[in-house]
C-alpha cells in the first residue's frame, strides 16, 4: 500500500497537533474551518471510500466512485495548462480539449489504481492553512499503520467560488505539476500535441 500510494505523486513531520482534522478516524474541529480544508476533506473522504471498496470493486468501479470527487476538487483544465506550459497557447482548441480529457482520465486512473485497499489508514489535515498570494497551501499527513507517515500537501486556488487543487506536493517537496511539465515538454518537443494526447491516453490505460 505504501509504495503504491507514493506513485500517485512520483514525478508528480507528521505531528498531530490539537485541532487537526482526522479522516478515517475521528473528525475534529478543524474540519470545515477553512473552505480550502473542506475541499481536501472531500478528497480524503473520497479516497477512503475507494480504499475501503478495495479490489472487490475493481479498478473501473473505484474509478467511477472517485471521478466525481476529482471533478469537484481538482481544477483539471488549469492543471493541464500549467503542466503543458507556454506551448499551450499554440495548441489548437480541439487538441487542448483532448489534453484536458486525457489529463482528467489519467488523474482518475492513477487514484483508482493505487488506492485499492484499506488497512486502517488515516488522513490528517493540519488546521493551519498557509496563504501564498491568491493560493492556499493545505498540509496533510497519510498515517499508515506499521509504516512511517507520508506528507502530502495541496496547493489550491479559487475557481467558480470553490477552492480547487492545482498542484500536489509529495513529501513536502515533489511537485506533481513540475514533474508533469518535464515529461510533457519532452513529448511535445518530439511529436507536438497529438503525441502528448496519445501519451496521456496510454498512461491512463495502464496507470502506475
Amino acid at each position: 500500500m505504501k509504495s503504491k500510494m507514493a506513485r500517485v505523486w512520483r514525478g508528480a513531520a507528521a505531528g498531530m497537533v490539537l485541532g487537526v482534522s482526522v479522516l478515517g478516524g475521528v473528525s475534529a474541529m478543524a474540519q470545515g474551518s477553512d473552505p480550502a480544508v473542506a475541499s481536501i476533506d472531500a478528497l480524503d473522504n473520497g479516497l477512503l471510500s475507494i480504499m475501503k471498496a478495495g479490489k472487490g470493486a475493481g479498478e473501473e468501479g473505484r474509478a467511477q466512485r472517485i471521478a466525481p470527487v476529482i471533478d469537484r476538487v481538482f481544477d483539471i483544465p488549469l492543471m493541464t495548462r500549467l503542466s503543458v506550459g507556454p506551448a499551450w497557447n499554440s495548441i489548437k482548441p480541439a487538441d487542448q480539449a483532448a489534453l484536458v480529457r486525457g489529463f482528467r482520465n489519467l488523474t482518475i486512473a492513477q487514484y483508482a489504481h493505487n488506492f485499492d485497499d484499506y488497512s486502517g489508514e488515516k488522513f490528517v489535515v493540519a488546521p493551519q492553512v498557509e496563504t501564498r498570494g491568491t493560493d492556499k497551501l493545505v498540509r496533510t499527513t497519510l498515517v499508515i499503520p506499521g509504516h512511517a507517515p507520508e506528507q502530502i500537501n495541496y496547493r489550491l486556488r479559487v475557481d467558480g467560488g470553490q477552492w480547487k487543487v492545482i498542484d500536489v506536493f509529495y513529501r513536502n517537496s515533489i511537485s506533481q505539476l513540475a514533474s508533469r511539465h518535464a515529461d510533457f515538454a519532452d513529448t511535445l518537443a518530439k511529436g507536438g500535441a497529438p503525441a502528448l494526447i496519445a501519451h496521456l491516453n496510454r498512461l491512463a490505460a495502464k496507470p502506475d
